[in-house]
């Protein structure tokens, strides 16, 4: 954790966000949330959440997440989600509270949700369908849309890559899809050397070969809250909802695909509400 936070400290991150980051930086008020790309609802609307870090000491981890079920409550009611992703280090480094943050927080959420372990749940496949009903590996389908998640992280906090074979399976499986997002609490791509993130050229070949796969989704990097590109394909980052460090603010992610299948995602600014670094894919 020190060799990220003196990573960014050191200003390489902000380097890299002049050559890696798009051009967009758009704001706009609370209420403006659809219709700004499209002319109706999404068929698909949903929320990406990371690195929560309940029961971290030092940190007002049960506000914090208080601020989040309550923000993204408010956002359902308004705008209606499909479903939210709470994509890993949903505590820190003490998978015991687990089952606490699932009764206390997560099932306080209006619209139905999914999670991925990240680096700080210790958390294995048996763990995980034991608490949350499924393993650390799989799939959602919602129709024209695939979603593949997939853990980055082993039980002692080491980062890993995913395990190829089911991504491989997986691609398979929703190769007829017109769309699939691809969610990694820990990017499988280091752009910049010594980022705290974990080089898998196997797993970046499937996926970039795959024409249906349109993004990736991470957390991990508290202080990433817009788009850095591989070779061919958009990896985005929704800040952090916890934790001691990363941007300025408290926020989440949205993601919305049109009717004919346009997606359209940005960064919300939940401590303030504004909307930020919108991206058309």
């Amino acid at each position: 954790m020190a060799s990220r936070r003196n990573f960014i400290k050191n200003g390489i991150t902000g380097m890299a966000a002049i050559s890696l980051l798009p051009a967009v930086n758009t704001f706009a008020g609370e209420d403006n949330r659809y219709n700004r790309m499209f002319n109706a609802k999404p068929k698909l609307r949903f929320a990406l959440a990371s690195d929560g870090h309940y029961g971290q000491p030092g940190t007002d981890y049960k506000n914090f997440h208080a601020d989040m079920v309550r923000w993204l409550n408010e956002d359902h009611a308004k705008n209606h989600f499909d479903f939210v992703i709470i994509n890993g280090d949903l505590v820190h480094d003490q998978p015991e509270l687990l089952p606490e943050l699932k009764a206390n927080c997560l099932d306080k959420l209006k619209a139905p949700y999914y999670t991925i372990p990240g680096n700080h749940d210790f958390a294995d496949a048996t763990l995980w369908e034991k608490i949350f009903g499924y393993k650390d590996n799989y799939v959602v389908d919602k129709g024209e849309v695939g979603l593949i998640l997939a853990n980055t992280a082993d039980t002692k906090g080491k980062y890993i890559c995913p395990d190829v074979s089911f991504i491989a399976e997986s691609l398979d499986k929703f190769s007829s899809k017109e769309i699939v997002f691809v969610i990694l609490h820990i990017p499988p791509v280091i752009w910049l050397k010594g980022e705290a993130f974990v080089d898998c050229p196997e797993v970046m070949r499937l996926l970039e070969k795959a024409p249906n796969v349109k993004a990736l989704f991470h957390g991990h990097e508290h202080s990433l809250d817009s788009m850095r590109r591989s070779a061919k394909l958009p990896h985005f980052f929704d800040s952090h909802i916890g934790g001691s460090w990363g941007t300025g603010y408290k926020g989440y992610r949205v993601v919305e695909v049109s009717d004919d299948n346009k997606i359209y995602t940005y960064q919300v600014n939940a401590s303030k509400n504004p909307v930020l670094n919108s991206t058309m894919i």
